[in-house]
């Protein structure tokens, strides 16, 4: 392939256009499956090369960074992580072009962040046919167990994506979403400054099974008038 081909094939995977896997071939070499495979296989103890593993995988990593393996990347080199970032365990990068996380994030156990999609048509998958579209979580966000988030979505600043969702349009700051599709079910205000804090009866969440787990209702939810949803676990 020549470089005004490769040129070609970057422009139509920029634009959101389908491509397939021999035209986007020429990227294999910004795969990091090895060093990945070398992170999932480190011992905890050993902090100091987990953290250069990071380094030489995510396209940009940030401070304070914790990343519970295993965790999986098509690329690895199109991520992009803030500081003190939070993921649990089985968390799934599909990077086929970026996925930007800022500040403060926390990610619980098995969610999926997908920038690919496939045509509905069959003939249009043939040879893998694909399309990308960049995902971007902005700082502070909260994504629960089991959510998935689709190609092109951006979750704004402050968010909590509430477990087993499918994340398919872009969230708008501070707010609570869930579901299939996700849906924002309300925004976060000044009173969430009082829950899951000792002596007040009032709106509890889920936990994004990090480090700092709080006490509350089993299996975390959030209260809604007179009705407990499920929430984030």
């Amino acid at each position: 392939m020549t470089r005004a081909h490769e040129e070609e094939v970057l422009a139509r995977i920029a634009k959101g256009l389908v491509y397939t896997e021999s035209e986007a071939a020429f990227q294999a070499p910004r795969r990091r499956t090895e060093q990945i495979f070398e992170y999932n296989h480190t011992p905890p103890s050993e902090t100091e090369k987990r953290r250069s593993l990071l380094v030489a995988i995510f396209g940009s990593v940030g401070e304070r960074t914790v990343l519970l393996p295993p965790f999986h990347a098509a690329f690895g080199s199109n991520v992009h992580i803030g500081d003190d970032f939070f993921g649990n365990v089985n968390l799934t990068f599909v990077d086929d072009v970026d996925i930007r996380i800022g500040d403060g994030v926390m990610i619980a156990p098995s969610v999926t962040l997908t920038t690919t999609g496939h045509p509905v048509h069959p003939s249009r998958r043939a040879d893998f046919g694909r399309f990308s579209e960049p995902i971007v979580i902005e700082d502070k966000v909260w994504i629960g167990s089991n959510a998935v988030v689709l190609p092109g979505v951006r979750i704004g600043y402050g968010s909590v994506i509430g477990a087993g969702s499918v994340v398919s349009r872009s969230i708008p700051p501070m707010t609570v979403a869930f579901g299939t599709p996700c849906r924002v079910v309300r925004p976060i205000t000044d009173e969430d400054l009082a829950t899951r804090t000792a002596g007040h009866e009032a709106v509890p969440f889920g936990s994004s099974g990090g480090p700092e787990e709080e006490a509350g209702e089993p299996g975390g939810s959030v209260r809604i008038g007179r009705s407990v949803v499920r929430e984030c676990r």
